[in-house]
């Protein structure tokens, strides 16, 4: 049996202990994840966090609920959404959860989501319109980054070193040598 929306706000609102999506009708809890993500995505956060300080923009890191258009949600690794967004919620204790498009989203890969993200989180990611979509690999060491144009399609790239710009974000970029360098 299919779970509501409501049900799901509920349970991820009242399960303190685990982190949970809406996929496909079904509660689906977020694993553990290994020390080499957690390190990159906090590392990412942190980097986010200096660059955008003063400006209308906060940054979540594994917290926030994503909707998709099939009706799920989703809790990114890393996502930037304007501080107005925020603050719709003030100091409600309502689930926190965003539809409209986000200018940046991350995931970092790992091997037990690794593969559940690429067919899954990132088609909705830019279903959703999301302006800057990042796949950071530890191991590998590279990021793709998809990029939406004015038509609404994607361009995709692979970078591996030096800085790449964020242009959804004015004046933000990331220098991937230091990035992965935290690893």
């Amino acid at each position: 049996m299919p779970i509501t929306a409501e049900t799901f706000r509920r349970v991820a609102l009242e399960d303190g202990d685990n982190q949970w999506e809406l996929v496909c009708g079904r509660l689906v809890r977020r694993p553990a994840m290994t020390r080499p993500h957690n390190v990159l995505s906090l590392q990412l956060a942190y980097e986010l966090l200096k660059q955008l300080e003063g400006q209308p923009y906060e940054v979540r890191s594994q917290s926030g609920h994503m909707a998709t258009a099939s009706g799920g949600y989703r809790v990114p690794d890393l996502a930037v959404l304007p501080l107005a967004s925020a603050q719709r919620f003030g100091m409600s204790y309502e689930l926190e959860e965003y539809a409209e498009p986000l200018p940046f989203v991350a995931e970092v890969w790992s091997p037990s989501t690794g593969d559940f993200d690429v067919e899954t989180k990132f088609p909705e990611y830019r279903q959703r319109g999301d302006a800057v979509i990042w796949r950071a690999h530890p191991h590998e060491r590279t990021v793709t980054v998809w990029e939406r144009r004015p038509d609404g399609g994607y361009d995709e790239r692979l970078s591996t070193a030096g800085r790449v710009t964020i242009p959804s974000l004015p004046g933000v970029s990331i220098d991937l040598d230091a990035l992965f360098r935290a690893l």
